[in-house]
């Protein structure tokens, strides 16, 4: 697995159940912006807050919409073992290209704990995994973890790091050698520095609704246009900072709601703060837009050329 894979949230209709029209529309505005693949059941789809069977949905109504060609990821973390198993069948069972299991959720864990609980799930799945660091949100996996279970476990295939630690980058590329994992980044802000690592792509909530930046630096760096990356990883930075003033799964829907995705209401009620800042970063996302509009612009360019 190679290259841009938007992270994508969990679209909902006004009673809770999933809007699958609507993740249809972003799954095809993403794919049509060049991407590589997408990711349902993540962080970014707020796993946590939506029921298995709607979960199970998610993943049917994606593999059957996504382009032919394109990767399908599905986290598979839920708040028991069972759950995990059933998510990971059920995306086996509908043509994923991996699984993606974080540390299980609520508690603070051992890593002896993590090993034991991620060698059950993938010997029982029998099918390609990648490790996901979480560590905001779960028990961090420290690299000598994920190292034994990449080298121990024949159904582990790589690692999605969302640490934003810098010194993963060159750590899991020396571990690597000639084994073949496959090395994702978890976090925008890293997206360059990842790919001059040698890391082989990203998994980015950016890209479920402003994907044209996040595309136009993965092409650039492909080039060889290293003062063009640079200047998209600024852009990309200066949105990062205005998604993850909010929980980052809200920045993303509320980019996605600017752009004309109604992705429905968030799990939680709203603050007047958080209301004040949610439509504050619309309206300063339009202009900004607009001002980036160029590079978006070459993106496209860029794609038709190669088309």
């Amino acid at each position: 697995m190679k290259g841009l894979i938007a992270a994508l949230p969990t679209p909902v209709r006004d009673d809770g159940c999933p809007d699958l029209a609507t993740l249809d529309r972003v799954i095809d505005f993403v794919a049509a912006a060049g991407v590589d693949g997408i990711c349902v059941g993540g962080a970014t789809g707020e796993y946590p807050h939506v029921e298995t069977a709607d979960r199970l949905a998610v993943i049917r109504r994606a593999a059957e919409q996504l382009p032919r060609g394109l990767i399908l990821l599905v986290g598979i973390g839920a708040s028991s073992l069972r759950r995990t198993i059933e998510l990971g069948r059920c995306a086996i069972d509908h043509g994923a290209h991996a699984t993606l299991l974080p540390a299980p959720i609520f508690y603070r864990y051992q890593q002896e704990d993590l090993q034991a609980y991620v060698a059950h799930v993938t010997r029982t799945l029998a099918a390609p995994c990648l490790l996901y660091d979480l560590p905001e949100f779960n028990t961090p996996l420290v690299p000598a973890t994920a190292f034994a279970l990449l080298r121990d476990e024949e159904f582990i295939i790589g690692i999605k790091d969302s640490s934003g630690r810098t010194e993963h980058l060159t750590m899991f590329v020396a571990a690597r050698a000639e084994q073949g994992w496959t090395l994702l980044a978890g976090d925008d802000r890293l997206t360059l520095r990842a790919l001059q690592a040698g890391w082989d792509g990203g998994v980015s909530g950016i890209a479920a609704f402003c994907p044209e930046l996040p595309v136009a630096l993965f092409r650039s760096h492909a080039r060889g246009d290293a003062d063009e990356a640079a200047r998209l990883q600024k852009r990309l930075d200066e949105l990062v900072a205005r998604v993850v003033a909010l929980p980052a799964p809200w920045g993303v829907r509320a980019g996605l709601a600017a752009r004309g995705f109604d992705t429905g209401p968030l799990p939680l009620p709203l603050s007047a703060n958080r209301e004040r800042q949610i439509r504050e970063f619309t309206e300063w996302l339009a202009p900004w837009m607009r001002d980036a509009g160029s590079a978006m612009r070459d993106a496209g360019s860029v794609k038709r050329d190669a088309g």
